[in-house]
């Protein structure tokens, strides 16, 4: 496994790549902490592609409240641990400078959708999302990157990037992974004390057995949950929940 920390670094290994027989290449992007949701991401890139890297970069651009992105965990030697029993090829682990040059001053913005459900509650947090993904897509100049469908407004908003700036990368959604208790798997839930973890089921368990957005609302708050939204949007029921201070989002199919 080969870990490169800067642009220049990484664009040699690239051209090595692109000389392959197979030259496809997956990319799995992080902000680290990484667990079994993030390496089914890595082992369905290696299945499909020749050469799989992931990225670790916690991006500050998208965090709306300075504590959140304090409190963020930062695991690197445990990540790097992780990746390399996965056998993924290359690790991606830029500093703030190197993918932020300009300071910011330059982003992506997306004007619709990316201002309602968690848009709505996180200002200016998709720019941030869509502008370091834009960045690591020219950088890594994948064949093909992989998100999980928990984050499923980002993804969505992606994929919508992707195609309005002819961006040349295939999108694939992988499934959530969860705990047996049904919780989906996220950095964040590291946070949880014992007893909020113990009620965190609760905000998956509501959205599936709810007979509509407005009744899953009302259990979640039931069962002390701030909740910031839960709505029905194209077959798929999106919520996003605070519990002990940690914010929560899942999302389930409906019919």
């Amino acid at each position: 496994m080969k870990v490169f920390t800067s642009v220049a670094a990484w664009n040699v290994y690239r051209e090595e790549v692109a000389g392959l027989q197979d030259g496809s290449l997956g990319l799995v992007p992080t902000m680290g902490a990484l667990h079994d949701g993030h390496l089914s991401l890595v082992a369905r890139s290696k299945q499909d592609n020749a050469v799989t890297v992931a990225s670790i970069f916690v991006n500050p651009t998208q965090f709306n409240q300075a504590e959140d992105l304090e409190n963020y965990p930062r695991t690197a030697d445990a990540d790097l641990a992780k990746l390399e029993e996965t056998g993924v090829d290359a690790v991606f682990m830029p500093d703030y400078n190197g993918l932020y040059p300009d300071g910011y001053t330059y982003r992506v913005c997306e004007s619709a959708f990316s201002q309602w459900l968690c848009g709505a509650h996180r200002p200016g947090h998709f720019d941030g999302v869509l502008t370091v993904v834009a960045k690591l897509f020219n950088i890594v100049r994948p064949n093909r990157a992989y998100f999980g469908e928990k984050d499923y407004q980002q993804l969505q908003l992606i994929r919508g990037m992707v195609a309005a700036l002819f961006l040349p990368v295939e999108i694939v959604a992988c499934p959530t992974v969860r705990e047996p208790d049904g919780l989906a798997m996220s950095s964040r839930n590291r946070r949880l004390g014992a007893w909020h973890r113990a009620q965190a089921p609760g905000l998956y368990r509501s959205l599936r057995m709810a007979a509509s957005a407005d009744s899953a609302r009302e259990r979640l708050q039931q069962l002390g949950f701030e909740v910031d939204y839960v709505e029905d949007w194209k077959g798929r029921r999106l919520a996003a929940v605070n519990l002990g201070g940690v914010r929560l989002i899942d999302n389930v199919p409906i019919d």
